[in-house]
């Protein structure tokens, strides 16, 4: 177990400062062009999956009841990211959209490249912090993901993926045998329309109506459009445009993870509208230590789901007894994902060991693989 004295040493933290040096990267891919716009995803999605088959896996876990004291420098690194991610954007808006030397597809180009980093790390980041209580930290979240246009994220993950992992009324849950390219367009659908009436019905319980100002959509709607009139100010309309592909980049690198998180795991259905609670099996997880490192520990996602609450540097490995294991880390797996007879290849013959270990007395999985059993109970 991993002591929280070591934790609170700057030097333990380190390694997960390295999302701070893709704004460096980015900043070189917007001035060079040309192959250099190709940076970004080599820094992250390339660069990460070799580390990881050279560092392997990191199958230490600290001790959970470290107090957030101990852990400064990782709640520092989170809340900075922030400001940091809004500066770039915005510069780059500024700095690209008026450039003379940069041809308009190096320009889609280095806006996919902070898409991505905007993705991977600025909406990863949101889901850290909109998991604490501290409401700096919580608007923090809300400020990364107005700046992809993906507020409502915070509304259905806290209140519908957490409660419905695994069962068929969480659109998050990939069905067994649902290609990414399936997957993709339904999720986009039915996350907004869940996270939306989650907050209606919270509302209906105070016998208030969903226009009541206490709705955070309405703070999602205004962010959201503080930022799009931002990019235009600063950018004109091709501003607006670069603003929307690294939005659209962003969306669709949370959207893969989603995917391979809990692809084809289910919670067994009891009957009368109940299902299993959430346990580490329900959940992907995957300790490959330099991706873990890039993503702070997301990759952990089993224990995530069983401690929704507990901070990124106190998430647990569990072994194969407890949770399924991925092959990779996530940068090799969001690649097979958009390759689906790939991924079916890799993936299903794992859920069906999976559902031989866990859940032998299961006989027929039609239902759970069509999401056609009963709803839960709400």
């Amino acid at each position: 177990m991993i002591e929280p004295n070591k934790l609170s040493r700057w030097r333990t933290a380190l390694p997960f400062w390295a999302s701070f040096l893709l704004i460096p990267v980015i900043w070189i891919s917007a001035i060079a062009g040309g192959q250099w716009i190709l940076l970004v995803p080599l820094s992250t999605w390339w660069a990460y999956a070799v580390l990881d088959h050279f560092v392997g896996l990191n199958l230490d876990n600290a001790i959970p009841e470290t107090p957030d004291g101990q852990l400064r420098w990782y709640i520092l690194l989170t809340n900075a990211w922030a400001p940091v991610q809004f500066i770039t954007l915005y510069g780059l808006i500024w700095y690209v959209s008026g450039s003379q030397t940069l041809s308009s597809l190096e320009k889609i180009g280095v806006f996919f490249g902070m898409g991505v980093i905007s993705g991977t790390i600025g909406i990863n980041y949101s889901h850290e912090l909109m998991h604490q209580s501290d409401k700096l930290e919580r608007w923090l979240a809300d400020i990364l993901l107005a700046m992809v246009l993906y507020s409502h994220f915070r509304s259905e993950h806290l209140l519908v993926h957490h409660r419905y992992v695994g069962t068929p009324h969480d659109p998050v849950t990939a069905r067994y045998n649902e290609g990414f390219h399936r997957f993709y367009p339904r999720v986009l659908r039915q996350s907004l329309v869940s996270a939306f009436r989650a907050e209606q019905q919270k509302l209906a319980r105070k016998d208030l109506p969903w226009t009541d100002k206490t709705n955070p959509f309405w703070r999602y709607w205004i962010l959201q459009g503080s930022m799009l009139l931002l990019a235009l100010a600063v950018g004109g309309w091709a501003g607006l445009g670069l603003f929307l592909v690294q939005a659209g980049t962003a969306i669709w690198q949370l959207e893969l993870v989603n995917y391979v998180e809990h692809y084809g795991l289910t919670r067994k259905y009891l009957g009368d509208g109940k299902y299993e609670h959430v346990r580490p099996r329900h959940s992907w997880n995957s300790s490959q230590k330099a991706s873990n490192w890039l993503l702070i520990n997301l990759q952990r996602h089993s224990d995530h789901h069983y401690k929704p609450n507990r901070r990124f540097p106190l998430l647990q490995h569990h072994s194969q007894d407890a949770a399924p294991q991925l092959p990779y880390g996530y940068p090799v797996m969001t690649v097979a994902a958009m390759i689906p007879p790939l991924w079916r290849r890799v993936m299903n013959p794992r859920v069906q060991a999976w559902r031989q270990q866990y859940y032998p007395e299961i006989t027929n999985w039609r239902p759970y693989n069509n999401a056609q059993n009963p709803a839960p109970r709400t």
